[in-house]
């Protein structure tokens, strides 16, 4: 009883929020295009938080929620289709779209410049490597980047962090804080953390983080990292077809958060030693994961040691930016520019 007269709190605060929202329309948008404020709140239950996520959803991911024949499905589905621009546009327009975006600062000049101006926003970037290379360092440098002005770097957005490892610590956003002139208890508070337990805990903490972004103005989620639960709560080839699905599952459930919302997602990644006795390989470690996690990754980075506190940064794949890499480094302050 509790928790059902939560969920109708919180379905009556994105009433309230509707009228000043910036970002995508809340699924109480819909009441004014005919659909029952009843019909509403079973989406909202449901985890259908937003026009954009109904619009987004298929027909049968609709129909298995309890009170919706196909008739109300049809009917939703058009609703939200009219309110969502889903057709196509000119390249010319997509252009200036893109131009708008946001780069979130790393940290380092250099590695801004290989990114062609830092993170991008809207879209799944994958940090993988060894131990050691960075790749938490860089996760905890982009929560506090994160949250400075867009002139300085920023997004203007809080950071949200789920973690797989037990690696975060929030000591080290004090630390970064300190070299951007900002409030270390500010910062602490503008970061949602989350430690998750296994594979179906990591998909649920999504479900909860949506309900958080329709509330509040996020630009980050980092996931560090998304595969370590994967290799050891699915074990041996029997269990490889279950565990790529939901692999795949998780994955896409990110990159939809990263088209609604317009975060940047930063998802971490372990490598494997690949053994081919057949051929020479300088370097036979490569990301797992497979081809699930190679097609969800818009951008990938393969990160390096390198010698002292420098590291190497290398465009692994991406549909814009040229294979190519640059040296970092790791310091008290976060991430910068390598010393000779």
């Amino acid at each position: 009883m509790a928790a059902a007269q939560e969920q109708a709190a919180s379905y009556e605060q994105q009433e309230e929020l509707e009228a000043g929202n910036e970002g995508p329309l809340p699924v109480t948008a819909l009441e004014g295009s005919g659909i029952t404020k009843g019909d509403c709140q079973k989406l909202y239950d449901a985890g259908f938080l937003t026009v954009d996520s109904i619009a987004y959803a298929t027909a049968a991911a609709l129909s298995k929620i309890k009170g919706l024949g196909d008739a109300k499905v049809t009917k939703i589905k058009d609703s939200a289709s009219k309110l969502v621009p889903m057709g196509f546009t000119t390249a010319s327009e997509y252009h200036k779209q893109r131009q708008e975006l946001i780069y979130i600062h790393t940290g380092s000049k250099e590695l801004d410049k290989l990114l062609a101006g830092g993170l991008e926003t809207g879209s799944i970037t994958e940090l993988f490597g060894e131990f050691r290379t960075g790749k938490t360092q860089l996760c905890h440098q982009l929560c506090v980047t994160c949250q400075l002005p867009v002139a300085s770097g920023g997004a203007e957005g809080k950071a949200l962090y789920i973690d797989t490892e037990g690696c975060f610590r929030p000591d080290r956003l004090i630390s970064i804080a300190q070299r951007y002139g900002l409030n270390g208890e500010d910062v602490l508070d503008n970061v949602a953390y989350a430690r998750a337990y296994n594979s179906d805990h990591q998909q649920q903490l999504l479900t909860q983080a949506t309900a958080m972004m329709t509330e509040s103005r996020y630009a980050l989620i980092v996931v560090d990292s998304a595969t370590a639960l994967y290799r050891t709560d699915y074990q041996g080839r029997g269990e490889l077809a279950p565990r790529q699905q939901h692999l795949a599952v998780f994955l896409r459930t990110l990159q939809r958060m990263a088209d609604e919302f317009g975060v940047a997602v930063v998802v971490t990644n372990q490598v494997v030693a690949q053994v081919d006795g057949m051929s020479f390989n300088p370097d036979p470690k490569k990301p797992i994961g497979g081809n699930i996690m190679a097609h969800a990754s818009c951008t990938r980075l393969y990160l390096k040691k390198g010698r002292g506190e420098n590291r190497t940064c290398k465009i692994y794949d991406s549909p814009n930016l040229p294979e190519a890499e640059c040296q970092y480094a790791i310091r008290e302050e976060g991430i910068g520019d390598a010393k000779d």
